[in-house]
């Protein structure tokens, strides 16, 4: 079974200034520094936050992911401004998912505003489909609701 879930926020800042933070390791530093009760820290297992870079995301006690998740950069697209994440261990592959991944996309919405889209498409065995529902873009929210406050603080 495949499916699919979205979450969108506006923000009111340009794409460019979300994107700087959104397409590579500037994310997952704010979410560690902003959201210490959702992660608790991530190393850089392997690149420099372009493609192929692999994370592994230290999720806090009591988080609907499983402790760990390892995820690998996939796809940037400064043009497009796409960023594509798969897991690859852990994470919710640890709690039945056959495979799971997030793509990111900023876009523009005017000259001073954006919107900040999240994508999570996943597979799971049709005998475990009743896992599908741990998918939530809860988690995606809050992420994207504090890092847009922050961003607009910042520039303000």
């Amino acid at each position: 079974m495949k499916g699919t879930t979205s979450y969108e926020l506006e923000v009111g800042l340009q794409a460019e200034k979300i994107w700087a933070v959104y397409r590579g390791l500037r994310l997952a530093e704010l979410m560690v520094e902003l959201l210490p009760t959702l992660i608790e820290k991530f190393d850089i297992v392997q690149g420099d936050g372009e493609v192929g870079t692999i994370l592994c995301l230290h999720w806090s006690p009591g988080t609907p992911i499983a402790e760990i998740s390892k995820e690998k950069f996939t796809k940037i697209d400064d043009e497009k401004r796409i960023n594509e994440v798969h897991t690859i261990e852990g994470g919710y592959l640890q709690l039945g998912l056959d495979s799971f991944m997030v793509r990111l996309e900023i876009i523009a919405k005017g000259e001073a505003a954006s919107v900040i889209r999240s994508i999570m498409e996943y597979e799971i065995d049709d005998k475990f489909a009743d896992k599908a529902s741990l998918v939530s873009t809860a988690t995606m929210a809050t992420i994207h609701e504090t890092i847009g406050k922050y961003l607009v603080k910042q520039e303000s």
